[in-house]
């Protein structure tokens, strides 16, 4: 059957307190929305979730209420991260504010962990379990663009802004961990609460260092928060590729580029073959590949040879020894162009990585149960008109916002994996149980990595779905601390299936370094004009309202 809506799970609570069976309304569903038609492209659920102990199902009850409460605490969070749209390593006004709000709340927070200014990690409680809840917080290049506004409307013309959604992710958890730790307070339990940010995340740039250097070590088990548009979560190996990213850079000879040529030796040249050596070459690949490049440094002028030039390639594979071959490729390649043109390569410098993910079954078929009891907000009129007009406008099906929860995705065969995106969380599963939960805070079918997928991300749809992801988490945060069984089910499922045969090998070497370097001049250029429209909740409800966005905004 299909979770109870919570007015009906009322009226049952009633029936069964007069029927003399109070003590049954703990195994009943916690939280629902009506369900509507169904939409076909996400199966209707058709089994119920199992219940749970009484003394576990009164905590979930609690720790719900406790969330429920804090609802303006994650609409601020989500307008707030929005309003800064800051690129990876630069996410200097979103670490402040984000840190600046645990210390508050009590927790205890160590700044630029893994060299990284804007990296961190919070902790709350002591002893085990220890719990990690992370999320991303960087944004998408010229992702600029005004929420709750359903076609292209910049808040500042070629600014980055959240693109993805990364905006959403830390108020999840925070109000998660928030909601838990009263709980923990109220009740005398005992374990440790720890948040850390994907720093980085569009750059795959920072959770290998984070594992490098420890910061899962005695940790025993990491909820992950990822943007979605439904309530999701998978176990096992996922289509989601490792990734290498390296920069190639070659060193020529300058010279004046028509009086005397001959005496120059163009670097630009050699990134040129390369390029051209690596697009033959990636026929004869595996089709699981994906592959991509931009010139990251093209020279300095038409009228001199480039004497510095590289580029900056994306090797994703569906397994760490297909990563690692293309690398191996990439880099023949590169010394040939060099052979050809004259010119010196230097060192191909790592730039992010990531391993291709596996998710813990047990954790997973936990989240999934908590996700069946929470399922999805309950849309408003204007929030589907609103979707379906943004779909329409980026050329998709209308078809509006999920109405049903799908089943708990199992793992990808290797023999149907045809590559996609990355995520560096893969490097943190292979050292510690990890479930990601996706979570319903934007709009189905968009393009990905664009404005497209901004426009939702500071509207109700944004505040109701990641309302619901903060519920599923502070549940899961219940069943991980009030129920040990599960912790040694995870470390038993990581340990005697997940890496029986395959154990993770760091591609990072001992010498390699965050490249924080990265976006220093694209935020250089926009912050202050960005600066005039953060958010401001002492004076505005939303930033919808701070914009003077009357929401849907649609043609």
């Amino acid at each position: 059957m299909t979770p109870q809506p919570l007015h009906r799970t009322i009226t049952r609570t009633k029936q069964l307190a007069l029927s003399g069976m109070c003590a049954l309304v703990l195994t009943l569903p916690l939280m629902s929305s009506p369900v509507a038609a169904q939409d076909p492209e996400q199966p209707r659920v058709t089994e119920p979730p199992p219940q749970d102990p009484p003394r576990i199902a009164a905590l979930k009850q609690s720790v719900v209420a406790e969330v429920e409460q804090r609802a303006k605490m994650v609409q601020e969070i989500v307008d707030m991260v929005f309003s800064f749209g800051e690129l990876g390593y630069q996410e200097v006004e979103t670490s402040r504010y984000l840190t600046g709000l645990l210390e508050r709340e009590g927790f205890t927070v160590q700044r630029g962990i893994s060299d990284m200014p804007t990296a961190w990690v919070a902790k709350w409680g002591s002893g085990s379990p220890v719990i990690a809840l992370g999320s991303d917080i960087d944004g998408i290049p010229k992702a600029s663009q005004k929420p709750g506004v359903a076609y292209r409307e910049p808040i500042v013309e070629g600014a980055p802004g959240h693109g993805e959604g990364h905006n959403s992710g830390q108020a999840v958890n925070i109000v998660a961990a928030l909601a838990m730790k009263e709980i923990m307070e109220r009740d005398g339990m005992q374990g440790t609460i720890m948040l850390w940010p994907g720093t980085a995340e569009e750059l795959v740039g920072a959770k290998a260092y984070f594992v490098r250097d420890g910061l899962f070590e005695n940790v025993d088990a990491v909820l992950f928060s990822h943007v979605s548009s439904n309530l999701s979560v998978s176990w096992g190996s996922q289509r989601a590729n490792g990734l290498i990213s390296v920069e190639y850079t070659f060193n020529g000879q300058a010279a004046h580029s028509a009086g005397s040529p001959w005496r120059g030796r163009s670097a630009l040249d050699a990134v040129e073959l390369m390029n051209v050596g690596w697009n033959f070459r990636r026929e004869h690949l595996r089709y699981q590949q994906r592959s991509h490049y931009i010139i990251s440094n093209g020279g300095d002028q038409p009228n001199v040879v480039p004497s510095v030039a590289s580029v900056w390639y994306y090797f994703r594979e569906t397994d760490y020894p297909g990563m690692m071959n293309m690398w191996a490729i990439g880099d023949s390649i590169a010394r040939g162009a060099a052979m050809m043109t004259g010119t010196e390569l230097q060192p191909p410098r790592i730039l992010g990585t990531a391993w291709p993910q596996h998710f813990s079954k047990p954790i997973a078929t936990a989240m999934h149960a908590n996700i069946q009891r929470v399922g999805l907000p309950e849309w408003s009129g204007d929030d589907q008109r609103f979707a379906r007009a943004v779909q329409e406008e980026a050329g998709g099906t209308p078809r509006g916002l999920a109405q049903n929860i799908g089943p708990l995705s199992d793992p990808i065969p290797e023999s149907q994996k045809t590559g996609g995106g990355s995520d560096d969380i893969g490097d943190v599963s292979w050292v510690v149980p990890t479930v990601t939960l996706r979570y319903p805070a934007n709009i189905p079918g968009l393009p990905g990595h664009s404005w497209y997928d901004a426009i939702a991300m500071a509207t109700p749809i944004a505040h109701k779905g990641s309302l619901q992801g903060a519920k599923v988490q502070a549940m899961m945060l219940v069943d991980l601390f009030a129920n040990p069984q599960l912790v040694q089910d995870a470390k038993r499922y990581f340990n005697e299936v997940q890496t029986a045969n395959m154990k993770y090998t760091p591609v990072l070497r001992p010498t390699d370094k965050p490249a924080t370097e990265l976006n220093e001049n694209v935020m250089a250029r926009y912050r202050e004009l960005m600066r005039p429209f953060y958010y401001d909740p002492a004076k505005y409800r939303t930033y919808l309202e701070q914009l003077g966005v009357v929401y849907p905004q649609v043609r």
